[in-house]
């Protein structure tokens, strides 16, 4: 990062074309990490695993909190894709949380020169948050929020999530980057990680189909090494265990090449998630903090 915030966003960014295979960690911020965290765990993410990004998942309503995020962000020279977080509940909680970030976007002087992206999410079709018309006006409304800023807008979601609503094609037309739930192990015809190619090829063909070349990233995306209450698979041939989150991963790697021929820039990839503490069975780190099984994916090929 420059010592001093740049006056605009003029070629700052990389091209989206170089911003495929391995790009960062979904990383959850529930338990309101504080800001000596975040920058300990941001510099981590940054320089262990040369990552990009951090995508953000679930929500902290601390006041302040996004700045924390801009800040450890900033220090590190990563990007954010940040979230507005619907949950589970089926309340309207989500609005504050679009209003303060909205807000927060404008106000801190540096969050544009962090955030890549606003999702989103996660899952608000497949969890029937919002009908996808009422989505789509959301994403549009937020587009022009944030034009000044030029920070696009997306939305965190299955290919499923998708295609039992008809395609939800009003919603594929606005969003400016398709950022995809690629959760290969809930596949009714899901087995051992490194036989999952076919399903992943699966999701992405659809968007590929129905995306009009937009770009594309796997961002909540991963194979669980245990099952919980509510980590259950629909196959029942899935296996769920550390070889197997550690294989997934290694056939993303071995299909480095192919998510570069991607329409749209190639395909980036996010590991979900960076740690057991944030979701069980997920984390590449286990909850005591000790790395699961190595992780040094390609970030190019």
């Amino acid at each position: 990062m420059p010592k001093h915030t740049p006056h605009d966003l003029t070629n700052w960014w990389c091209d989206a074309s170089t911003e495929y295979a391995f790009v960062g960690f979904s990383y959850e911020v529930t338990a309101c990490q504080s800001a000596e965290q975040l920058k300990k765990e941001f510099k981590d993410i940054r320089y262990h695993f040369n990552s990009r990004y951090v995508r953000l998942y679930g929500a902290c309503d601390r006041e302040g909190f996004y700045d924390d995020i801009v800040d450890a962000a900033w220090e590190n020279g990563l990007g954010v894709h940040a979230l507005i977080w619907f949950g589970f509940n089926g309340d309207d909680i989500w609005m504050g949380r679009r209003d303060v970030l909205l807000a927060n976007l404008h106000r801190n002087p540096r969050a544009k020169f962090v955030t890549r992206v606003l999702q989103f999410g996660s899952e608000p079709l497949y969890d029937n948050v919002l009908p996808h018309d009422q989505l789509t006006e959301q994403v549009v409304l937020a587009k022009a929020n944030l034009s000044s800023l030029s920070i696009p807008v997306t939305v965190s979601e299955l290919a499923y999530g998708y295609q039992e609503r008809g395609g939800a094609q009003d919603l594929l037309d606005a969003i400016d980057s398709i950022n995809i739930h690629m959760l290969p192990f809930f596949s009714q015809q899901a087995s051992t990680a490194n036989q999952s190619w076919p399903l992943v090829l699966n999701d992405l063909n659809w968007f590929i189909a129905h995306g009009n070349g937009k770009k594309m990233y796997f961002d909540e995306n991963g194979w669980p090494s245990v099952t919980s209450p509510s980590v259950q698979p629909n196959s029942p041939l899935a296996v769920a265990d550390v070889t197997n989150e550690q294989q997934y991963y290694i056939l993303l790697d071995n299909h480095c090449e192919d998510l570069k021929a991607v329409v749209g820039g190639g395909v980036g990839w996010f590991a979900h998630i960076y740690s057991d503490n944030q979701e069980p069975g997920y984390g590449i780190y286990d909850s005591a903090g000790n790395l699961k099984f190595p992780f040094h994916p390609r970030t190019s090929c």
